[in-house]
């Protein structure tokens, strides 16, 4: 899932405001929102930075072990997303360290911002689920090909449904984040489910 970076014009009806430079940064208040809410991808690097300063790199991995799951968030959206922060005054960079990373510390704006973006009512849920698509057309497919597919796949959820019974082993102190491992825990399971009810329905020779 890929959000329009903080800083990039929203799709509004064309009008005098929509003509505004991009660059007109300094005319607007550090903490007006409301005129370009943040995008959950951004909000989700604000909310990591409540834990503390943090590099790209190191908000790129956060996000990869915490959220990456359930929300795809790549190197270049952190990154880009963190540049259009620090214009804003919601981030605001430290001295660079080695490697030439430089820290990100949360502003009082941002977390104004992060607030205001938690508070929303999140929105539908939009599944893509290339595997499905694939099985809505499967028709078309050579015999056994899709039945091949089915396995490999079946094969990577059992792995995935093994790790967050692991992790969940390991460590669930925290009750947010041990509610979200369930929720994968519980997806999983249900997953390899429908993955016996398809093979049933469509045999060996799919």
């Amino acid at each position: 899932m890929v959000d329009r970076p903080l800083d990039a014009p929203a799709a509004r009806p064309l009008d005098a405001t929509a003509a505004r430079p991009l660059n007109a940064t300094a005319a607007r208040p550090l903490n007006a929102t409301a005129a370009r809410p943040l995008n959950a991808t951004a909000a989700s690097l604000l909310g990591f930075l409540h834990e503390g300063p943090k590099t790209g790199w190191d908000l790129v991995v956060t996000a990869q072990e915490r959220i990456g799951k359930f929300w795809s968030i790549t190197t270049s959206q952190v990154y880009r997303e963190l540049a259009a922060m620090e214009r804003a005054g919601l981030v605001e960079a430290g001295e660079v360290g080695p490697r030439d990373r430089k820290p990100f510390a949360l502003t009082a704006s941002g977390r104004a911002a992060f607030a205001e973006w938690i508070e929303r009512e999140p929105g539908p849920e939009n599944i893509r689920y290339p595997l499905l698509l694939t099985v809505a057309f499967g028709r078309h497919l050579p015999p056994g090909r899709l039945a091949e597919m089915l396995a490999v796949h079946r094969a990577a959820h059992e792995r995935r449904l093994a790790d967050y019974e692991r992790a969940a082993a390991e460590h669930c102190a925290d009750p947010y984040s041990s509610a979200t491992l369930d929720f994968g825990i519980v997806y999983e399971r249900a997953v390899l489910e429908w993955f016996g009810r398809v093979a049933d329905t469509l045999g060996p020779a799919s």
